[in-house]
């Protein structure tokens, strides 16, 4: 009933926004005697504010078509080179990109969809050959797709590493994981190096990853540890609704997920929203439109499996099995320490309200059997959660320091 009552409320309200939105085209519209000094603009900007806050959303794209490099644009190519149930890797391809280091970006399996990776792809196919794990909205996916919880997501990262086949020198491809994938990642890399796998990541770039929430716990960790395992099965995860291709599969939706970072950030949201409303007041439409594409794609949300989300709470949030050693993966313990030739680097926001400082540094200080040549940690200054993969900072300051550690072990 859960899910069936928010489909039917978020039509209503879609309904309403659709109106809003003409109306404010219209009073845009009006003639210059309406519109100069009265409350027209007003109004219209009023209105849009709200069209854009509840009309409906998909799967955004990712909408990379070129690439300047060395001054000439070269057309890119998205190409879905490998499909499973609940994802696809894509891969960004150009002249010349198969030259490049090969990258696999792990997008977080977070209620959002890789596209909001758009900037760190965007950033890094310049130098790199980038493939990126795209997944798919668990409603979406049939009971006859099977399960997916964390451990499928290591399966999926290690069959997707092979599938990419060795590099020159016979390694497998260099690996960044942002935000909740870090740890996946690191088991994923762990377990390849356990087995001396030839095709093991070369590198592996965790960014603002919760490998060890006992460090500085933000708001998102303290949420996850205040309640038992058994309130989150009862009061967060719904059942698919029947029109849906998923139906019958248990999920934690993407739109509570949503609610829930919107409620904890709520002050920031509104402000947001009256910068909106106000760039388009005096007409600044350029800021209003960097607001509009944030919210496109923070607000399109997608569902997790419930196993995945109720496996992620217990395993990384509640009883921090990683980083105590005790993470299991395929009935056999992960060992942080078999890692002993993969360059680790962790990087942090040093405003990150989500994964706060030392929670990602954590993946260093637990790889004891990696010399220290195959470590490095940085800090971001006033970055953060966001900020760490997006926006001007991480392009111009934080990319390149991936870039360099890439290669120093390419």
């Amino acid at each position: 009933m859960l899910y069936t009552g928010y489909d039917l409320q978020r039509g209503l309200l879609a309904g309403t926004g659709w109106v809003a939105q003409k109306q404010s085209e219209w009073l845009s519209a009006l003639p210059s005697p309406f519109n100069y000094g009265g409350m027209a603009p007003i109004a219209a900007s009023a209105l849009e504010v709200f069209a854009h806050s509840v009309l409906l959303r998909g799967k955004p794209a990712f909408g990379l078509n070129d690439v300047v490099i060395d001054g000439k644009t070269l057309v890119v190519q998205e190409e879905n080179i490998a499909r499973k149930p609940f994802g696809q890797l894509k891969r960004f391809v150009y002249e010349g990109s198969s030259e490049k280091p090969r990258l696999l970006i792990c997008a977080p399996m977070s209620g959002h969809f890789a596209t909001l990776l758009r900037g760190t792809v965007e950033r890094m196919m310049v130098t790199h050959d980038v493939y990126i794990t795209d997944w798919k909205d668990a409603r979406d996916v049939p009971l006859t797709g099977g399960g997916f919880d964390l451990e499928t997501y290591v399966d999926y990262l290690i069959e997707w590493l092979e599938f990419l086949g060795p590099d020159a020198g016979g390694r497998g491809a260099h690996m960044l994981a942002v935000c909740q994938p870090s740890v996946p990642a690191y088991a994923a890399a762990a377990v390849m190096a356990a087995k001396d796998h030839p095709l093991r990541p070369r590198t592996l770039t965790m960014m603002g990853g919760p490998i060890d929430t006992r460090e500085a716990p933000t708001a998102v960790n303290n949420h996850a540890t205040q309640r038992p395992h058994e309130w989150f099965v009862q009061n967060v995860i719904a059942t698919v609704p029947s029109y849906y291709k998923g139906s019958g599969r248990r999920v934690y939706p993407g739109f509570l997920q949503l609610s829930g970072f919107m409620s904890m950030n709520l002050g920031n949201h509104m402000m947001s929203h009256w910068s909106m409303f106000s760039d388009l007041v005096k007409g600044d439409g350029e800021s209003a439109d960097r607001h509009k594409e944030f919210y496109d794609e923070y607000r399109a949300v997608c569902d997790m499996t419930a196993e995945f989300y109720l496996q992620t709470v217990d395993t990384v949030f509640q009883r921090h099995l990683l980083p105590k050693g005790e993470f299991n993966y395929r009935g056999k313990l992960v060992d942080p320490a078999s890692i002993t030739d993969i360059g680790l680097l962790a990087i942090e926001g040093e405003r990150d309200d989500i994964s706060g400082l030392g929670q990602t540094k954590a993946a260093l200080n637990i790889a004891t059997g990696l010399p220290a040549a195959f470590k490095k940690y940085h800090m971001a200054p006033e970055v953060g959660h966001y900020g760490i993969f997006n926006g001007s900072k991480w392009r111009e300051k934080i990319a390149p320091i991936v870039e360099d550690w890439i290669s120093s072990h390419n």
